[in-house]
This record gives C-alpha cells, sequence and structure tokens, in this order.
C-alpha cells in the first residue's frame, strides 16, 4: 500500500529534532495538531512547505477499515470515490482522484467534482480483473479563486481593472510551469488582460473555459495534500456481482424411484435448470461419505447398509477431499458435467467443507489436526444439543499449522484444475480468520476471478469481517426477516455504504438446513413472495430445489426447521414435472433479473412508503435511471390487501400530471398511473406481488421504457 513519507527533519547541527518528529506525525489528513503547529513555528528546522498543506481531506470512501481491506467491484463497474475536502478562510480549492492498477507506476489522473458541503466526487472504470489503487490530491486553486471572484464584480458592473491585472500576473506565473508550446499562449493571454483594450473584451478573455482549464492543469501543487493512504479495490468478475443460484443432490436427480442418482442424471438435468434461468448450479460434497457412526434417515444415529449417509460426512477409505463418491460417477463424470453446464452458460459450485468422517484417511494419517478427549476418543462436531457424531472438526489450533493450512489451500486448487471456479465455504466462521486471509490470498494469485459463498449464518460483525477477508458473496439472514420493518431495515443497512463497500448479500428463502416457520405455514403465497422478495431485492440469490419449486414444507418435528425426510439423510426421488409446481413462475422471475440491469445491482435499491403495512414496495433503478423496476409485495399470504403506493417520479423524469405506464412482468398487464401516488391490491391467492417495469410516453406513437 503506497503512502507519502517524509523523513525526520534535522537539526542545524544535523542531530535529529524531538520536536520535528513530532511534527512529522500528522492527523490522519495530513494537517499537524495544535501543539505540533505551535512547535512548528518556533521551530526553524521544519520543513517550512508542509506549513502551507491547508487542505484537509477526510471522509474517504470506498475505504474499508481505513485502508486495511479492499473494497469491492467488478469489470464494467465504475468505482465512485467521494471524500470531504476543505479549507480554513474562503479559499476555492481543487482536487484530483489518481488511480491506477496496482501493479502499475503511473497514476491516471480525474477532476472531482465538488457537490456541495464540501463533499467532492469522482469515478473511475475497473475495467480488469486486478487490484487497483487509488488516492486524493488536492490544493488551493488561487485562479479559481480570482476569477469567480472576477465574474461577481462584473457582472455588478464594479471597477475590474486592477483585478485584471492580478490575474495577467497568475497567468504569468503558470507561463512559468508551462512546456514551452504552452507558455507562449499563455503569456500572450497574460498581455491580453494587462493591455488596453476594452475592459469587457478583456474579461471575456479572462473567463473563457478553456483558460481555467489550462490553468488548473498547470496550478502551482507544490503546497498540495495528498491523502495519507492509498486504498485498494478489489475486482471481481460480474458473475460476483449478479448471479441466480439452484442447489440440487445430484445423488437425488434420477428419474427412477429408488435408485441412486448420479453425475450423469445430474446431466439430464441442466436444461431443467437452465430453462428456469439459473446461472449457478451448487452441488452439496460429492466426496466418499464415512461408515462410521453413518446418520440415517432423519438424523437417526442408526443407519441400515443402504443408507447413503450425509455428504457433509467426507471421507472413507476410498479417499477424502479430493476424490469422488463412486455411487456418483469417476472424476472424468464430473469434469464432463462442469463442461456440459458452462455450455448452457452454468458454472458448478462445489461444496467445501472443512470437517471430516472418522473414516476419512487425514485421522489416521494425521491425528494431530484432530482434537482428543481426556478418554482417548477423537472430539466429535457438536452444537449443543445437536450432534454430529458422524463429523470430526479439525484442530486449527495444532502444531503442525503450516502442512494442515497447505492441504486445506490445495483443496481449492485441485478442484480448480478441474475446472470449478465457484464454490460455497460451508461454515467459515468456524474456522481461524488468519485462515481464510491467508488461503483467498493464494486463490485469488491462482485465478482472480474465483468466486467464494461464504455460508456464514453467525453474528453480523462475524459475517462482516469475513466478506473483508475476501469471501466474494455471503448468506444473509433474509430467510428468517418477515415483516416490512425489518426486510426494510435489512436490506437499506447491506446496499448502502459502507457495508455495500465490502459486501455481497446472496439472499436464499430457504437451503437443506432452514426451513423457516413462515414458509412452513404460508403455502403457495409465501413460496411465491419470497421468491420474489429474494430475488429483487438482492442481485444475487438462490434457491434450494427440487425442494423450493415444489414447495416442500413439512418440518420434521414441530418448532424445527429441520425438513422431514431431509435430503441430507436420503435419497430423494423428485416429481419435477408436477403440474403445481412453481418452475414456469421461477423462470419469468429469472427473465426479469436478467432482461433488467436494475436487478443485477444492489446500488439502486430504495424502499417507498404504501399506506398498509402488509404491502412493501421498492424500487431498483440504473445510474441513468433508464431502467427503473418497482417491485410490490403483499407480505400477507392469508388475506388480499391494497394501499396507495408514493413513488419519486421527479427523479425519473416524471413530471406530476404527465401518464406513466408499469408493466407488470409476471402477469404481463400493464397499467396507466398518473402522479407520484397510485392505487394497489394484491390478492395472494391470485399472486401476492407486482414486478413493475417502468415506461413513460415517448410520443403519441407509444411508450418507451424509462
Amino acid at each position: 500500500m503506497m503512502k507519502d513519507v517524509q523523513q525526520t527533519p534535522r537539526s542545524k547541527k544535523g542531530a535529529p529534532a524531538a520536536r520535528a518528529s513530532r511534527a512529522a506525525e500528522r492527523s490522519p489528513n495530513g494537517a499537524q495538531t495544535p501543539v505540533d503547529a505551535a512547535a512548528a513555528a518556533t521551530d526553524p528546522a521544519l520543513d517550512e512547505q508542509d506549513l502551507l498543506r491547508r487542505v484537509v481531506i477526510e471522509g474517504v470512501r470506498p475505504e474499508v477499515d481505513e485502508g486495511r481491506f479492499p473494497a469491492k467491484s467488478a469489470i464494467g463497474d465504475t468505482v465512485i470515490v467521494e471524500a470531504d475536502i476543505f479549507v480554513d478562510s474562503h479559499e476555492e480549492i481543487a482536487a484530483d482522484l489518481l488511480y491506477r492498477r496496482a501493479d502499475e507506476t503511473s497514476w491516471t489522473t480525474v477532476p472531482m467534482t465538488d457537490l456541495g458541503n464540501d463533499r467532492w466526487r469522482a469515478a473511475f472504470p475497473s475495467s480488469h480483473l486486478s487490484p487497483y489503487v487509488f488516492t486524493i490530491e488536492a490544493w488551493i486553486d488561487p485562479f479559481a479563486r480570482w476569477r469567480n471572484g472576477l465574474a461577481k464584480k462584473a457582472e455588478a458592473g464594479q471597477d475590474v481593472a486592477v483585478d485584471l491585472l492580478i490575474g495577467a500576473r497568475l497567468i504569468e506565473e503558470a507561463a512559468a510551469r508551462a512546456p514551452s508550446k504552452d507558455a507562449e499562449a499563455l503569456r500572450n493571454t497574460s498581455a491580453k488582460l494587462s493591455g488596453r483594450t476594452a475592459v469587457a473584451r478583456r474579461v471575456e478573455v479572462a473567463l473563457e473555459d478553456q483558460l481555467a482549464l489550462r490553468m488548473r492543469d498547470l496550478a502551482d501543487k507544490t503546497a498540495a495534500t495528498r491523502y495519507h493512504r492509498a486504498p485498494h479495490v478489489q475486482v471481481d468478475t460480474p458473475g460476483a456481482v449478479y448471479s441466480t443460484w439452484y442447489e440440487m443432490f445430484p445423488r437425488s436427480a434420477s428419474s427412477e424411484p429408488g435408485r441412486h442418482g448420479t453425475f450423469r442424471d445430474a446431466e439430464r438435468r441442466l436444461d431443467y435448470v437452465a430453462q428456469m434461468g439459473f446461472d449457478v448450479l451448487y452441488l452439496p460434497p460429492i466426496h466418499p461419505i464415512g461408515l462410521t457412526h453413518r446418520k440415517g434417515p432423519n438424523n437417526r444415529t442408526e443407519a441400515s447398509p443402504t443408507d447413503p449417509g450425509s455428504p457433509w460426512a467426507i471421507g472413507s477409505a476410498k479417499g477424502g477431499h479430493k476424490s469422488i463418491n463412486a455411487d456418483l460417477g469417476t472424476l472424468e463424470d464430473f469434469k464432463r458435467l462442469v463442461k456440459k453446464a458452462r455450455n448452457r452458460d452454468i458454472e458448478i459450485a462445489m461444496d467445501i467443507a472443512f470437517q471430516v468422517s472418522p473414516d476419512h484417511p487425514w485421522v489416521k494419517e494425521h491425528p494431530d489436526w484432530f482434537k482428543t478427549r481426556p478418554d482417548g476418543s477423537v472430539q466429535y462436531a457438536e452444537n449443543p444439543p445437536k450432534k454430529y457424531e458422524d463429523i470430526f472438526p479439525i484442530n486449527f489450533e495444532t502444531s503442525d499449522r503450516q502442512a494442515l493450512w497447505e492441504e486445506l489451500r490445495g483443496v481449492f486448487l485441485y478442484w480448480m484444475d478441474q475446472g470449478v471456479r465457484v464454490f460455497r465455504v460451508d461454515n467459515p466462521h468456524t474456522k481461524p480468520f488468519r485462515f481464510w486471509e491467508w488461503c483467498i490470498a493464494g486463490l485469488r494469485e491462482a485465478d482472480p476471478g474465483v468466486i467464494l459463498l461464504a455460508e456464514a449464518f453467525t453474528r453480523p460483525k462475524i459475517m462482516y469481517h469475513l466478506a473483508k477477508l475476501g469471501f466474494t458473496q455471503s448468506y444473509t439472514y433474509f430467510a428468517w426477516r418477515y415483516q416490512k420493518w425489518d426486510i426494510t431495515e435489512y436490506f437499506a443497512e447491506i446496499s448502502r455504504p459502507p457495508v455495500s463497500d465490502f459486501f455481497r448479500p446472496n439472499a436464499w428463502p430457504n437451503t437443506p438446513d432452514i426451513l423457516t416457520e413462515q414458509v412452513q405455514r404460508g403455502g403457495r403465497p409465501v413460496f411465491v413472495s419470497r421468491l420474489v422478495l429474494a430475488a429483487t431485492l438482492s442481485a444475487n440469490y438462490g434457491i434450494y430445489g427440487p425442494a423450493y419449486e415444489l414447495m416442500e414444507a413439512i418440518p420434521r418435528e414441530p418448532g424445527s426447521e429441520e425438513y422431514l425426510n431431509a435430503e441430507k439423510y436420503q435419497v430423494r426421488h423428485w416429481d419435477i414435472e408436477r403440474s403445481d409446481s412453481l418452475r414456469e413462475l421461477i423462470s419469468l422471475v429469472n427473465r426479469a433479473r436478467k432482461e433488467n440491469p436494475a436487478l443485477q445491482r444492489n446500488t439502486g435499491l430504495r424502499f417507498h412508503t404504501v399506506e398498509n403495512d402488509q404491502l412493501i414496495a421498492y424500487s431498483k433503478e440504473t445510474d441513468d435511471a433508464r431502467n427503473v423496476v418497482i417491485t410490490i409485495v403483499n407480505l400477507d399470504p392469508n388475506y388480499a390487501q391494497s394501499g396507495l403506493v408514493t413513488l419519486p417520479i421527479a427523479d425519473w423524469g416524471i413530471t406530476g400530471d404527465e401518464p406513466y405506464q408499469v408493466h407488470d412482468l409476471l402477469s404481463d398487464a400493464r397499467y396507466t398511473w398518473q402522479g407520484a401516488r397510485n392505487f394497489v391490491k394484491l390478492d395472494p391467492q391470485v399472486m401476492p406481488a407486482h414486478i413493475f417495469r417502468l415506461r413513460r410516453r415517448a410520443s403519441a406513437s407509444g411508450w418507451e421504457f424509462a
């Protein structure tokens, strides 16, 4: 990370100046503290030029934890940089954004714009899959102050003869700093300002925009303030920002009831997944499953010889994390699945779970990688009162830490060599932060386009820290956010800075471990409303299927979020052709996402007032507001709800009396609205949601999208 460093000043006798050294320890914005300033006033050994650095730069974003971690962007995105920049007295200031790729040495400069109230902004494109670095430089601009003053005086009819002479001197000074080809032109301009032509004409020359731009380029920056840090920006592939996930157990993909599915069966499901509009197919662990303490159906501690066990009990005599469960097929079958999926624009996502069954080869080869209890047995996994006797957690406190870390990172690298670029990581919050920071850095060095989804249903600060450490996306608390206020507060937090600078949510209404009470009781209306909410609130979302489209909702027992006959412990047969499937609706929702760029980002999310707490309304829009999508959802699964929704139509270029059209992308219905407040009614037994694309009348010939 770059930093401007000044050497410790020395006294005239050559000895370090103690007070000068203290003066060099500046506040974060580069200014001196009052004590330092007092020392500077009496100590001639201090850098006199530094005393002239009067501009303050603070409140820089995106900057994560004072530059400790990178902010996040993606190829093709624009990184917007803002900062508070100000100076004492009434001086005019100018500021530049400086940026470069981390492997470059020269900066590209972009002028910053004053947004008002001392907030400044500029932007740069993240066009390469490479880390970027940026900083800010700001300085006092005497020419700009003079120019603004001249314009005001001339407009007021005041005498500006002396002011023109001052401007001529400023231009002459700039000419001394200019290349020879520009210097002559500037001296000619200076002569015009101090000449004898009419004052009005000289004022015109002084206020020419081209002159102002040239003078800005030649500004005296010897006393400019350079921001003391150079924050980094991590650039990912577009799939890190926008993705649509479908989770499926390949062992349950067989078309024949009772037969264990294979990778070839999963391959035959690819068209089904693609037609619904998913671009990531996530597979639970595909490795050999242990026999010791293998779990039976519904997590029973006794298993029959034919029970397949939990895929998360990884490892047997046939191999571990770099091996494949023979019941699913061979490595070549898996690589074929990856290739066939990619031909349909689908990425295969693998589950990485760093835990083992008692039969995993590591248990015998590296016993010190596991904890031993006082009775000599190895500690199995527990989350009291839950017990996972078929799983051993890894002891990251082992003295053989280097070998362990290398082996674990090697698991990712092995599967990356087989063509996998997307990983869902199981419970990363139960492993050391330092490990993940080290591991992810190595993975990104091997392939900057790798995507890592953190399955960390844990406390917010831990979830956020994992994102800062390098996880590309993260599961969220969406599954448990039911009420309007709760959804609004949560997504407002995670879709705006500072959280959005580093955290990318991936919203799931269900997983193999999560069958919420609302989904259990709400029936089809809840399955539909939760799908629409997840898909339109978050640019990344996923479902666990076919359980979701077939509306699986029976818990193992009352009060449990576990499924009855959970696929985690047994092979299931799914009738994906059922007539009541949500398959067609899911296709419509995902089509809306693909055709509307506004739904492919989290940055344009705004919630809107609806005069009914059972209705939630929000919109997303592109930066130019040419694509605006308005979503309205009935949160009541039982009764129709209605109300008036208030929209910020002026922000979308629509006047108060101008009619506009909202096109429902689910029903294909079109409604003509007028004004900011309009009536909506949603019956959950028919359709509990609208996904509207905004259209406005372009001419008498018809409507066009906003």
